[in-house]
């Protein structure tokens, strides 16, 4: 007999054999996938804004995700990076020339506008743009539509949809770079924690807070369940071999690789309840961009009692591994291809997941 999943997947037509070979389902930690809405619908609308996120909200997704940096006043607000060069139009203003310069962060260098150099009444008068144009040139349409949101702002703006909706929607906020901030004498996670103490919704709505270090984790391990008993913690991972940003440094620097294996995640277990792998870290690919061999993380995961939460599925072709890319182009959205490379993971018993485009991630869970 087929279970759930096996049923709700069915046969993939021009997938090959690959994808219409029938498997057994692994077992998920949760009771049903989770779909967060990485930035927003952001395949869909400039991310971190807050069309992005109404969006996201609108297309069915359970979580939404405001990355979070600080202004130079210390206010957090929704932005992948603190270099804002790419997503603001902050390039065209000639008032803020000369506040363009390089910044070393978790150990790369990089040119442009960063955030702690504006206070938030200034960052207010930028306009957000596609991050993506060339991907993405539908999303341009919006370029200059909308400003930056506060954390603040977002949580508001989540409240009020789930008041006129009649469904809560949680929150998947990601603290960055935090010891980039400290060593700028920003302390993003004790902010953090003062706003989400200040905002009834984030008191008791879904919450799971994720960084890609392990000290501000360990730190905010208690207090964040203390203001909403049932956040969970998440520990993103990044590639194998990179280090660890706050390891970075120190005589043993440690890489995420190291805690990928069953004695690293139960490690992690001390101060997260889920892990953030990217995608091929669940299923590599090689050179070409091929699907090879599933590891055995997931499993490994859920043998220590953390649940897994991977990231990113992105709906366009050069996103796709290569065995469910179409013909129709690099750029070109496939939406068949992201619900099979969704379907396939899940298949392998992940707990929930990132995606570009919440609409497709909720196809791909039959609903």
């Amino acid at each position: 007999m087929l279970t759930r999943r096996q049923a709700m997947t069915g046969t993939l037509t021009g997938l090959g054999m690959l994808m219409t070979r029938q498997v057994l389902a692994a077992p998920s930690l949760a009771p049903q996938p989770l779909l967060m809405a990485h930035r927003g619908a952001s395949a869909l609308r400039p991310e971190h804004t807050l069309a992005s996120y109404a969006k996201a909200i609108s297309d069915g997704a359970d979580y939404i995700e405001p990355d979070l940096v600080p202004t130079k006043d210390g206010v957090l607000v929704a932005r992948h990076e603190s270099n804002i060069a790419g997503t603001t139009d902050v390039a065209l203003r000639p008032e803020f020339a000369s506040r363009r310069r390089t910044l070393t962060i978790d150990g790369t260098t990089e040119t442009g506008w960063f955030t702690t150099d504006f206070t938030l009444a200034e960052l207010k008068t930028l306009r957000a743009r596609e991050r993506l144009p060339g991907v993405r040139a539908h999303n341009t349409r919006y370029d200059g539509h909308f400003d930056v949101p506060t954390f603040e702002e977002v949580i508001d703006f989540v409240a009020a949809e789930s008041a006129a909706r009649g469904r809560v929607i949680g929150l998947i906020p990601e603290i960055k770079n935090s010891t980039h901030f400290h060593k700028l004498g920003h302390t993003p996670e004790e902010t953090f924690l003062h706003v989400l103490a200040a905002h009834e919704y984030t008191r008791y709505c879904p919450l799971e807070v994720q960084s890609f270090e392990t000290a501000n984790l360990r730190q905010l391990h208690g207090r964040v369940q203390a203001i909403n008993p049932q956040a969970r913690l998440m520990f993103l991972m990044g590639e194998r071999n990179q280090h660890i940003p706050d390891t970075l440094g120190s005589a043993n620097p440690v890489t995420f690789g190291d805690l990928m294996t069953v004695e690293g995640l139960c490690s992690v277990r001390q101060y997260a309840d889920v892990i953030g792998p990217s995608n091929t870290d669940i299923i590599p690919r090689d050179a070409s961009g091929a699907w090879l061999e599933p590891t055995s993380l997931i499993d490994d995961a859920h043998g220590v009692g953390l649940l897994v939460h991977s990231y990113t599925f992105r709906p366009e072709n050069c996103f796709l591994p290569a065995q469910l890319r179409n013909g129709e182009g690099d750029n070109a959205r496939n939406p068949q291809g992201s619900i099979a490379e969704i379907r396939r993971s899940l298949d392998l018993g992940l707990d929930g997941f990132f995606t570009d485009d919440p609409a497709i991630g909720r196809m791909a869970l039959g609903s």
